[in-house]
C-alpha cells in the first residue's frame, strides 16, 4: 500500500501546485508541504525545484513519480483481481480511461452501460480529449487505457484494433451548398470550410483522404477551427460553412434535417479505432472491457 506522504507527493506533482494540490485533496497546504518535507528528509534530496509559486519536479522527483505511478497501477490493478475472485458484483477498482471525442459521445456509452452493469463496484474515471492529448495522458500514466483513431509508430505502446468509423461531410440544409449533394472534389477549394482543432483524429483522417488527392488542409478555405465534434455539428447547423464529421455523430440531425450530406467525387474517409495501452501492461480491467466492447460492436 502506498503511504498518504507518497500519494500527496503524487498529486502535487500532477497538479504542479502545493495549492491545487491542497483543494483537490481537501487538506491544507502546510499539511501538503509536511507530507512532500517528509519524503525528501527520508530520501535525502530535494524532490521539487521551487522558483517562486512555480514548481517543478528534480530528476529524483521525476524518478520517484515514475516509480510510484507503476506501484499504484499494480496495487489498484491486485484489489480488483482479488475482489473479483470473490464475487464479480463486489468487485472494487479504479478504471482510467481515456477516449476520443468521437468514442466517448457515441460509441462508449453502450458500453460503458454494460460493462457497469456486470462491475457495479468498478469506479470508470473517463479522459474525454482528442487523440493526441489520450495518447500523451497514457504516456504520462494518468490513464491506463486508451481508444483513440489510427496508430503512431511507438514502441512503448501496443494497438489493438476495434472498430472502422466513416467521416463525411455535411452542410447546413440552409446552406447554398445543400442545393447539390454530388460535388467534383475540386469544388471544395471553392467552399467555406470549418475543421476540428489541430490535434482531433477526425482532421488527421480529412487530411490523410485529401492527400491521396493532391489536396492539401492548407488549400482550402477555412473560417472556423472549434475544439469537439459537437461544437462543430452545432457550428455547421447555424453556418453556411461545409464540415467534416463522423458519420456516428451526425445521425440524428441527417434524420431530422438539419444538415444535409455532401458527396465529393473520389472521396473517402474511414479510420479505425484502437486500443492503447502502454507495452508490458497486463491489467486484467482492460482485458474486460476491451473484451465487452468487441462483443456489443461485433454484433
Amino acid at each position: 500500500m502506498l503511504s498518504t506522504h507518497h500519494l500527496v507527493f503524487i498529486e502535487v506533482a500532477r497538479e504542479k501546485s502545493f495549492s491545487k494540490a491542497s483543494q483537490v485533496l481537501f487538506i491544507s497546504q502546510p499539511a501538503i508541504s509536511k507530507h512532500v518535507k517528509h519524503l525528501e528528509e527520508y530520501y535525502r534530496t530535494k524532490l521539487f525545484e521551487r522558483k517562486g509559486i512555480q514548481i517543478a519536479l528534480t530528476p529524483a522527483g521525476n524518478l520517484l513519480l515514475k516509480r510510484l505511478l507503476s506501484v499504484k497501477n499494480i496495487q489498484e490493478e491486485t484489489e480488483f483481481e482479488i475482489s473479483s475472485l470473490r464475487d464479480r458484483q463486489q468487485a472494487t477498482g479504479i478504471l482510467k480511461l481515456g477516449a476520443s471525442t468521437t468514442v466517448a459521445l457515441y460509441i462508449l456509452p453502450k458500453v460503458m452501460s454494460v460493462f457497469q452493469e456486470q462491475y457495479p463496484q468498478v469506479e470508470v474515471n473517463l479522459l474525454n480529449r482528442n487523440a493526441e492529448i489520450v495518447l500523451e495522458a497514457l504516456l504520462n500514466q494518468e490513464i491506463n487505457l486508451g481508444i483513440i483513431e489510427g496508430r503512431e509508430k511507438l514502441t512503448n505502446v501496443v494497438y489493438h484494433p476495434f472498430i472502422n468509423d466513416q467521416v463525411i461531410a455535411v452542410c447546413s440544409r440552409k446552406s447554398a451548398i445543400s442545393r447539390n449533394r454530388h460535388y467534383a472534389l475540386r469544388e471544395v477549394l471553392r467552399m467555406p470550410v470549418a475543421l476540428r482543432e489541430r490535434g482531433s483524429g477526425t482532421l488527421e483522417a480529412l487530411k490523410y483522404a485529401l492527400q491521396k488527392n493532391k489536396i492539401g488542409i492548407s488549400d482550402l478555405q477555412v473560417k472556423a477551427r472549434l475544439g469537439g465534434t459537437e461544437a462543430l455539428k452545432n457550428y455547421l447547423i447555424e453556418s453556411g460553412c461545409i464540415g467534416f464529421l463522423p458519420k456516428r455523430s451526425v445521425i440524428k440531425e441527417l434524420k431530422h434535417g438539419e444538415l444535409t450530406e455532401i458527396n465529393f467525387e473520389g472521396l473517402y474517409i474511414e479510420r479505425s479505432f484502437y486500443f492503447i495501452q502502454r507495452k508490458g501492461e497486463t491489467s486484467e480491467l482492460n482485458k474486460k472491457l476491451i473484451r465487452y466492447a468487441r462483443d456489443i460492436y461485433s454484433k
